[in-house]
C-alpha cells in the first residue's frame, strides 16, 4: 500500500514544503494539496518547490476541477512540472466544491468533467485533443505522463471514474462504503471494456495517532462536514432513501444546516456540530498506531492501493512521524 500526505496550501508556503519533505523522509510517496484559489495559495506554484526539494515524491491536487482553469492551461502546467522534474505529478480532479462555490459558481457537470479528464491527459502527454471545438496539441511535450484520478461518491460519478479515470479517489475511510464504491467503480470499468485492476484506488481521510480519542475526534470532526456537502448534493438528487446511494452515507446529514467555507477543512469548524462521533470514527483513522494498522489492512483487502492522510489538525508532525515509524512499515510487510 502506498501512502500520501494531504495539506491545505495555507501560508507560509515554506511550511507546506517542509511538511512534504518530512513526509518523503517518513516513507510517503505522494504529496497532495487542496486546490481552491480563493481560500488557499496557488498549489501549482508550491508544487514546483516541493518537487525541487524532494527526490521521488509525486505531487498533485486533491482535487482540481474543470472550471477554474482552462483545460490547456491545466495540462500545460502539469506538463511543465513533469518536464522539469521527471513525470512526478498526478491530476486529482472532481466536479469542484469549494473552488467553484466560493466563487459563486455551481460545480461542473459530470459530462464536462468526463470530457476534461480525457483532454487534460491527452494534452499533458503530448497528444492532440479538442478544446471548445479547436484541435490543440502542446508541441514541446516529450514522453509526458499524467495519470488522472477522479474523486466521486454518487452512482453516476462512480461509473464515470470506472469508465475514464486512471484512479478513483474516495474521501472517507469507512470499510463498508469503501467496498460498495470500489465495486461500483470496477463494475463500470468492466462494462467499459477496461481492466478493473488498472484503476488505482485511493482512500483519503484524516488520521490522528494517539490515545486521547475524544481529542482526536474533535480535531477531525471537520471532515464529516466536508463530506456532508457532497452527501447533501446526492440527497437532493436521489432522495433520502434512494437505493442508489447507501443510507450509511446519507443518514447522518439530517441535522445539517448550511456550511461556512471560511472554515473549510479546518479543525474546530463550527459548521460540523451535526457530525456524530460514530461518523468521525467510521470516516477517519483515530487511536493508537495499532488501530490504524488494523483498519488499513482491512482497506487493503478491499483493494485500496493508497491511503492519503489528511493532516489538518494540531499534530501534523507527530502524525507524519508516527506513520513513518510504525504504520507505513507495517503495511509494507
Amino acid at each position: 500500500m502506498d501512502f500520501g500526505l494531504v495539506l491545505q496550501t495555507d501560508p507560509p508556503a515554506s511550511r507546506v514544503v517542509s511538511l512534504m519533505k518530512r513526509a518523503e523522509r517518513a516513507g510517503f510517496r505522494y504529496g497532495w494539496t487542496f486546490d481552491s484559489a480563493v481560500l488557499w495559495q496557488e498549489p501549482f506554484v508550491i508544487y514546483s518547490q516541493i518537487l525541487a526539494h524532494t527526490t521521488h515524491l509525486t505531487v498533485g491536487p486533491m482535487v482540481t476541477n474543470p472550471g477554474t482553469r482552462t483545460w490547456e492551461v491545466t495540462a500545460s502546467t502539469f506538463a511543465t512540472l513533469n518536464d522539469m522534474y521527471g513525470n512526478r505529478t498526478v491530476c486529482g480532479i472532481g466536479r469542484g466544491d469549494s473552488a467553484m462555490r466560493v466563487a459563486g459558481r455551481r460545480p461542473n457537470t459530470l459530462a464536462r468533467l468526463g470530457e476534461a479528464i480525457g483532454v487534460i491527459r491527452d494534452l499533458a502527454e503530448g497528444r492532440e485533443a479538442e478544446v471548445d471545438g479547436q484541435p490543440l496539441r502542446i508541441p514541446w511535450v516529450r514522453n509526458g505522463k499524467l495519470p488522472v484520478w477522479m474523486a466521486a461518491y454518487g452512482p453516476k460519478a462512480l461509473a464515470l471514474a470506472g469508465q475514464k479515470a486512471d484512479g478513483f479517489i474516495l474521501q472517507l475511510a469507512d470499510p463498508y462504503l469503501t467496498e460498495w464504491m470500489v465495486k461500483a467503480v470496477r463494475a463500470a470499468a468492466v462494462e467499459a471494456g477496461r481492466d478493473p485492476s488498472s484503476v488505482t484506488i485511493c482512500v483519503a481521510a484524516p488520521a490522528y495517532v494517539g490515545d486521547d480519542l475524544a481529542h482526536a475526534r474533535e480535531q477531525c470532526r471537520w471532515f464529516g462536514g466536508m463530506v456532508g456537502n457532497h452527501v447533501a448534493d446526492l440527497v437532493s438528487r436521489y432522495g433520502k432513501h434512494s437505493d442508489r446511494v447507501p443510507e450509511a452515507l446519507t443518514a447522518y446529514i439530517k441535522e445539517r444546516h448550511g456550511y461556512d467555507y471560511s472554515h473549510h477543512g479546518r479543525a474546530g469548524n463550527p459548521s460540523t456540530d451535526f457530525v456524530p462521533d460514530e461518523i468521525v470514527d467510521r470516516f477517519c483513522l483515530l487511536g493508537p498506531a495499532e488501530a490504524h494498522i488494523e483498519k488499513l489492512r482491512a482497506l487493503r483487502e478491499l483493494g485500496v492501493d493508497q491511503f492519503a492522510v489528511y493532516d489538518m489538525h494540531d499534530a501534523q508532525e507527530t502524525t507524519i512521524d508516527a506513520y513513518g515509524a510504525e504504520i507505513i512499515p507495517a503495511l509494507h510487510r
